[in-house]
């Protein structure tokens, strides 16, 4: 028997109300039994569900405690209902859709939305290895003003992907401050391994990978667009722009960019998984390993990487 439901009709007999759902999160987050999250131990009493009391520090808590649906108002057959629909829609879920289906407000589906793309990141995920090719895409629309990578009034984000034979393996997107040497070394140390042939053009943002450790590989004498010579990162870099186009329908504010590069990181290396029932069980298992996200966190955003160290780019 799967640790998941596989259909809809599933889901629903499975998670009929909320003592369903946490006996499921128990299952996953305690697979041999109630542990204290404050101290860690095992030995606990069972007191007025769905409460436990740790026998040795006297700590009260629940299986959420400590996860992102820790002090959560609304039911968790909501959470578990707003989570199927999210891996069941091949394009991603937009906060409106969210609201028309479960019937919460705007602001809830938002912030549950935001809450969920910070779960979509596993903590100490592999980087990138074997042969990955690099490149940058703007985001934004259009503006006047100077194209290319000094364009103006858009997001700039590093596109990695890596080589599976003919096909894209997996993929890692950060967004950057701009594209000097200061600021994408550092970016691509933090989502390659030294032992990858990174593949890139001959922008000199790129020239210090060599004493970085990599085997930098240029693929093309100039960073004038003309033959597409990385087309795997090519590929993903115009994948992301019509997802964020089409499902979003590009209204999204560069300062909360980074979570929907990982919702679209999360959506494209599962992106062969047969089954929809198993990515609702990886979400779940991140969502039990990521700390409580507070409302107040998810306003303002976040800064580009080298926003602070990195120099400007002429």
């Amino acid at each position: 028997m799967s640790d998941y439901p596989e259909t809809v009709r599933e889901f629903r007999a499975w998670f009929p109300d909320d003592a369903a759902c946490r006996a499921y999160l128990e299952r996953i987050r305690w697979p041999n039994g109630p542990r204290c999250p404050r101290c860690n131990r095992a030995e606990v009493w069972i007191m007025k569900p769905p409460f436990y009391r740790c026998a040795d520090c006297r700590h009260d808590f629940t299986v959420t405690a400590g996860t992102l649906f820790a002090d959560t108002r609304l039911p968790l057959s909501l959470w578990f209902e707003a989570m199927w629909h999210v891996v069941n829609q091949k394009q991603g879920a937009s906060a409106l859709g969210v609201q028309r289906v479960l019937g919460v407000s705007y602001l809830t589906a938002w912030r549950w939305l935001h809450k969920l793309r910070r779960a979509m990141v596993r903590p100490g995920r592999d980087r990138l290895s074997g042969a990955v090719e690099v490149d940058e895409v703007y985001i934004g629309g259009e503006k006047p003003g100077k194209r290319g990578r000094g364009a103006s009034g858009k997001a700039l984000v590093l596109v990695a992907a890596q080589a599976d034979g003919p096909r894209i393996g997996r993929i890692r997107l950060v967004r950057v401050a701009n594209a000097s040497q200061l600021v994408l070394t550092p970016a691509v140390q933090g989502i390659i391994a030294p032992s990858a042939q990174v593949l890139t053009d001959d922008w000199g943002g790129y020239g210090g990978l060599g004493e970085a450790g990599y085997e930098r590989q240029i693929v093309r004498k100039s960073a004038v667009v003309g033959e597409n010579l990385l087309p795997r990162a090519n590929r993903v870099a115009s994948l992301l722009q019509r997802w964020l186009l089409g499902t979003h329908q590009g209204a999204v504010a560069h300062s909360h960019l980074d979570y929907y590069l990982d919702e679209f990181v999360f959506r494209f290396n599962r992106r062969r998984s047969r089954s929809r029932g198993l990515l609702f069980h990886r979400l779940m298992e991140q969502a039990l390993a990521t700390a409580p996200v507070r409302c107040p966190q998810l306003v303002g955003g976040t800064e580009p990487q080298g926003n602070v160290v990195g120099e400007q780019c002429k």
